[in-house]
């Protein structure tokens, strides 16, 4: 693990503390099966239909896990780098009696077996710890079995240069588009290096690791806010997340 990942760990295992503090709001979270908003559900529709074996990248709390069990998953194995949140995922799921277990690892190089998943899913605040884009697609692909999917529900490249203003929506000086990382500074991976890419970028890395691109579209709605927080490039104007399906031929 390189001495970034390593830091960017650090950050997340004491960030992760706090879903061991919030244990029972996130258990009801988690039982309600809330965290899995309607656009996800809209767009997993069909594949969930089918009962897929579920492999959710960088996990965190988990409670999207049982939110996509609820929804027609048969298992879900969630992996995570951080003990602190994998620990308190793995308690809410077996308090729920779910099937779902999770696994502690630093991610590419998930400790799973080939063509383990029938739909990978990641995002919310995930793909912005990847320092080698290429290796993590690499990864989710081996992970897949054929027809398989990968699903993401991620924040927008763009949405980090976004002011929190609330009169108008500005670009924040010290970000740029094109930067290739920028330092992480609001909660909860404050002082953690976040890396920078463009949404061509990603896109590109999908298809050129031999997934079909089925579905892309950017949405004004950030997936999450700073409680206390309303800032006015949240209000519609500007893209703040995006949602990727993709499938392996």
């Amino acid at each position: 693990m390189d001495a970034t990942t390593r830091a960017n760990r650090d950050a997340w295992e004491a960030a992760s503390e706090k879903h061991v503090r919030e244990y029972q709001e996130l258990l009801a979270e988690a039982a309600a099966g809330t965290s899995l908003i309607p656009l996800e559900r809209d767009l997993l529709r069909e594949v969930l239909g089918t009962s897929p074996d579920v492999v959710h990248w960088q996990s965190g709390h988990g409670a999207d896990d049982i939110a996509l069990l609820q929804a027609g998953a048969r298992s879900v194995i969630g992996v995570d780098y951080s003990e602190v949140a994998a620990g308190a995922a793995q308690r809410r799921a077996t308090e729920l009696g779910v099937n779902c277990r999770y696994v502690v690892a630093a991610l590419p190089g998930a400790p799973l077996a080939d063509g383990c998943a029938d739909l990978v899913y990641t995002g919310k605040g995930a793909l912005i710890w990847m320092p080698d884009l290429h290796a993590w697609a690499a990864d989710i692909v081996r992970l897949l079995r054929p027809s398989g999917h990968l699903f993401i529900y991620e924040e927008h490249p763009a949405a980090p240069l976004w002011s929190w203003d609330t009169d108008e929506p500005r670009i924040r000086p010290d970000r740029s588009y094109f930067a290739p990382s920028h330092i992480n500074d609001s909660f909860p991976a404050s002082g953690a290096v976040q890396w920078q890419r463009t949404l061509a970028e990603i896109v590109t890395t999908v298809t050129e690791a031999g997934l079909q691109l089925l579905h892309l579209a950017e949405h004004p709605a950030p997936f999450w806010r700073m409680g206390g927080v309303e800032a006015a490039a949240w209000t519609g104007r500007l893209p703040n997340a995006f949602t990727l399906l993709a499938r392996h031929p």
